[in-house]
């Protein structure tokens, strides 16, 4: 009889995050304490926060990690790569940045696969995920800008900033995973309210879930909070 091996817990899957305009550092602190309570696999924050995320978390196994032009993707590649490089500097072990949703619609696939290599290479060895903003691409967008992850050399591939509607579905999940294959992580992100979706998300391929309402999973309670 083959060996059962433990499922990981729900808690490992997470990046709790908190990415609201109105944040403050003292419900950033919290954000911390509660991961490390209950051991989540990160704290997503916006750079403003990263230096204080990284002292939070400091001597723990939670990794900090910093959204890059964020939310809209729209920056100058310069602009996203200052930003990547100062927040690694300042502590940050993972960089999620936006892909540039117009250059990808119009098909300038050059700029959008060089502008998420230089962040690649700005983030210096940080792990980099690509949010691509699914509720604003259609399904060939969507294969398109996961293989122009890959070609850029991004670690992961992810869903949305919550900050455009949407969020993250099964069925994206199942289609990203089938591009970008078993090598390269896949985040689910924005909507992810209740246990089941969680876990039905991780059953579809994803391998990080990134949400403000970790907590809430862990304990099996439904969640009525934002991204």
């Amino acid at each position: 009889m083959q060996e059962q091996r433990p499922q990981p817990s729900l808690a490992s899957y997470i990046d709790q995050t908190l990415l609201k305009p109105e944040a403050t550092s003292e419900q950033i602190r919290k954000l911390c304490q509660g991961a490390l309570q209950y051991q989540f696999f990160g704290v997503c924050v916006n750079s403003g926060f990263i230096e204080q995320v990284s002292r939070e978390l400091r001597g723990s196994s939670v990794t900090p990690v910093a959204v890059v032009g964020f939310p809209l993707g729209a920056m100058a590649s310069a602009a996203k790569c200052f930003e990547a490089e100062w927040c690694v500097k300042n502590g940050a072990k993972e960089i999620d940045m936006v892909l540039s949703i117009g250059r990808l619609k119009e098909k300038d696939f050059d700029f959008v696969r060089q502008d998420i290599a230089s962040v690649v290479k700005a983030s210096a060895g940080a792990l980099v995920k690509v949010i691509l903003e699914t509720i604003l691409l259609t399904e060939d967008e969507k294969v398109t800008a996961c293989a122009l992850s890959l070609e850029g050399g991004a670690h992961f591939v992810k869903t949305c900033t919550g900050f455009a509607g949407g969020g993250a579905s099964v069925t994206d999940i199942s289609l990203m995973r089938s591009v970008v294959g078993p090598s390269v992580g896949v985040k689910a992100s924005g909507g992810v309210k209740t246990t089941e979706h969680a876990w039905a998300l991780i059953q579809a391929g994803a391998t990080r879930l990134g949400t403000s309402s970790g907590i809430e999973l862990v304990q099996g309670k439904n969640s009525q909070g934002g991204y």
